[in-house]
């Protein structure tokens, strides 16, 4: 008997029609004699409905409340599938986060989660019931309702497969797999068997929507193997899991890109210890997070010009934040720039070959593009440049770096 966690996204159980065919899955599962644990999502555009209702009450809708409204979602599709599989013959019982206990901190719209209690959940599936539990909630310390951001759901599937020692974490959404490109943009994507823990995280972190990046660190620290199929489809699938030597035959393993960029610079910056701390702790301390960042000096070293990017949605909140510290920064000004996207290459390969991101830079201003700005790791090389040359961008990376071919 196995421990299986499934996880299904918003449009996995958009419609009533849907979510019966969701049941039949889950009541398949059930039957080869495992123990179940189902994790949805609201319906598709459901959790967009209520924010909207939100906005049209309230220019800046309190954070708390927030949550409460955005969390109700997953309360109606929780007990329509519990429904559904009760007529299947197979005994559910719905849950919310605060009936087990799914713990988090009190960052209201993206908290993270602190722990998860398993009475609950163990009194469910001892008793041969599928646990049927929305996703995307928790609860602080103090019985308040949080949110654990855009595709948060990941993250609570990914927390009870850790919790419980799950066999694996099946996730289904609309996409049969993780692909080496958005097929959308590119029609030679191919769909990968198997990555990394690591490459799955930068993919997920450099804008790839397939899984959202918490899930997939809890997947690594715990060592939970996370399985991406269609919940339309039994066909293909992308297993996330430890690396392996097949993994370094790929030098880059995938392309990716994410238009929800943005960037802030500082000019004229005093360039003396503390600045940039002053900057980066008060935008944490907003739960503003900063992705790249480059400091240029001048040639006497008195000045600086501080640039780093930020999400398009956090690009107001931030802005305004750095402008009333220009005066203790002692700046001369700050401009900032929303035109940009992210490209990125991802491979674990990357580690044992020489020229990687040269041959990237190459295949960029063989087409004309310009770089702005630059960021390495291990396995990964990111630029940013002109939102309106992204697609071609990625098109010519994908080219390059010959994703369309099955290494061998």
């Amino acid at each position: 008997m196995g421990m299986v966690v499934q996880k299904y996204g918003g449009t996995s159980v958009g419609s009533l029609e849907k979510i019966a065919a969701v049941a039949g899955k889950v009541a398949k599962r059930y039957r080869e004699g495992n123990s179940v644990v189902v994790v949805v999502s609201a319906m598709s555009g459901e959790t967009d409905r209520l924010i909207g209702l939100a906005r049209r009450l309230s220019p800046k809708p309190d954070v708390r409340e927030m949550d409460v409204l955005v969390s109700t979602g997953e309360q109606v599709t929780i007990s329509l599938l519990a429904m559904s599989l009760k007529d299947l013959g197979v005994p559910a019982r719905s849950l919310l986060a605060h009936q087990i206990n799914i713990v988090t901190d009190n960052a209201y719209t993206k908290a993270r989660i602190v722990h998860v209690e398993l009475e609950m959940i163990r009194k469910v599936l001892d008793s041969g019931e599928v646990a049927v539990v929305a996703g995307f909630q928790g609860v602080t310390e103090g019985r308040d309702v949080t949110t654990l951001g855009r595709g948060g759901s990941d993250t609570s599937a990914v927390a009870m497969a850790a919790v419980l020692n799950a066999d694996v974490c099946e996730i289904y959404t609309d996409v049969d797999g993780v692909y080496t490109c958005d097929p959308n943009i590119c029609e030679k994507a191919r769909r990968l068997d198997k990555i990394s823990y690591d490459e799955m995280l930068e993919m997920a972190s450099l804008g790839a929507k397939v899984l959202q990046t918490r899930s997939v660190e809890f997947a690594k620290k715990y060592n939970v193997p996370i399985l991406v199929k269609s919940a339309f489809s039994d066909e293909g699938g992308t297993l996330t899991t430890t690396e392996d030597k097949d993994m370094e035959k790929e030098v880059v393993s995938g392309v990716t890109y994410d238009r929800n960029e943005a960037r802030i610079t500082l000019l004229g910056l005093q360039d003396r210890p503390g600045i940039a701390a002053s900057v980066f702790t008060a935008l944490a301390e907003e739960n503003i997070n900063v992705d790249m960042i480059i400091q240029n000096s001048s040639a006497d070293g008195k000045f600086a010009d501080l640039s780093f990017t930020v999400t398009k949605t956090d690009y107001d909140k931030a802005l305004e934040m750095v402008r009333k510290m220009l005066p203790d920064l002692g700046a001369r000004d700050v401009v900032g720039d929303t035109s940009v996207a992210k490209i990125s290459i991802v491979g674990v390969g990357m580690r044992s070959h020489a020229g990687v991101a040269s041959r990237m830079f190459e295949a960029l201003s063989g087409v004309g593009i310009n770089i702005i700005m630059i960021s390495t790791s291990e396995i990964k090389v990111s630029c940013v440049i002109d939102e309106k040359f992204m697609e071609l961008g990625v098109r010519v990376l994908h080219e390059a770096f010959e994703l369309e071919k099955e290494k061998q």
